[in-house]
């Protein structure tokens, strides 16, 4: 016999499916915003308007790309995970605001739990720059330079806990050095002093650097990938010089509150998935020094975990403090 409780179950059920359907459906009827959690000029901000524009077209609705920079991304970040989840404020994580920050800050305002992978959006390659000034050809020369000269050479960063910080740690450990810390506030202003030789070396990802390494205003030393820059195929990587799993890319992908409905996020997650396939798109990004990727919500969710547990390793094994 069917009870009266059945029959309200599987009406809600009915309900409820019902309603996802025709949310998918409706979705979205208004502007989304895309919030990049840095200055304009950054890796992070042109991803985001690699893809902002193209997705617009997918979803009908405009795309807006909205700055929101502050404390190494974690300002605009924390804003999105108390956004509403309706799919209509998204956020570009990174390294350094989706696993660095959950992972090393003392207070994150933030979790992964409080989002909704979407995709990740491309890989792009890390590189070790340094000033004309620094008297070192190639990565074997500078590592040969700092382990003679502990702590006299200094390297700039975006930040305390961001990926370049980060970048930096793992490559002391990795090749036996000691170099001073010089942290900024965005890598605008960092790249600008190792430009000018007020700091010697920076990690960076390779579209902010790129322009200055071509213009001869830095010197490229070392890559921070699985292989070789086709671009630069005379710069060795860091596993070259010995240092054996330090191949860490950058990444930028996109997120949504968590709670956000599944037939939203699908929607999303379709719509980069078509945004991502474009020619035209897929060579913006390749021409920007990155590698389109394009994975699926639960590939993007487990990439952010494990990475968060590689960086606690790194944190407790340096003794890396971030308390001010």
């Amino acid at each position: 016999m069917v009870t009266v409780r059945q029959v309200i179950g599987v009406a809600l059920c009915t309900v409820v499916i019902a309603g996802g359907h025709v949310q998918a459906q409706s979705y979205p009827d208004k502007p989304v915003r895309l919030v990049v959690p840095y200055a304009p000029g950054g890796s992070t901000d042109i991803i985001a308007r690699h893809i902002a524009e193209p997705l617009s077209k997918v979803l009908g609705q405009p795309v807006v790309v909205d700055n929101k920079a502050g404390a190494g991304g974690l300002v605009g970040t924390a804003e999105v995970a108390r956004a509403p989840a309706d799919g209509y404020t998204l956020v570009v994580g990174s390294v350094s605001t989706m696993v660095v920050i959950p992972a090393t800050h003392p207070k994150p305002r933030y979790s992964v739990e409080n989002f909704a992978p979407i995709t990740n959006i491309a890989a792009m390659p890390n590189v070790l720059v340094v000033s004309p000034k620094v008297p070192a050809n190639d990565l074997r020369e500078l590592i040969a330079l700092l382990k003679a000269n502990p702590d006299k050479y200094s390297y700039a960063s975006s930040g305390k806990g961001g990926i370049n910080h980060m970048l930096g740690e793992s490559f002391q450990a990795g090749a036996g050095v000691k170099i001073q810390h010089v942290p900024y506030k965005g890598s605008g202003a960092a790249l600008n002093d190792v430009i000018g030789g007020q700091v010697q070396i920076m990690f960076d990802q390779l579209p902010s650097s790129k322009p200055h390494v071509d213009s001869g205003k830095l010197n490229l030393l070392g890559v921070i990938a699985p292989k070789r820059l086709a671009a630069y195929p005379n710069v060795m990587t860091m596993e070259e010089a010995g240092m054996k799993g330090f191949d860490d890319q950058a990444w930028y992908g996109i997120l949504a509150p968590a709670k956000t409905p599944p037939a939203v996020l699908a929607r999303l997650s379709d719509a980069m998935k078509q945004v991502i396939a474009m020619p035209e798109v897929r060579a913006r990004i390749e021409h920007a020094g990155a590698i389109p990727i394009g994975n699926t919500p639960a590939q993007f969710s487990t990439q952010i975990k494990s990475e968060i547990e590689k960086t606690r390793k790194l944190v407790k094994e340096r003794s890396i403090s971030f308390e001010d």
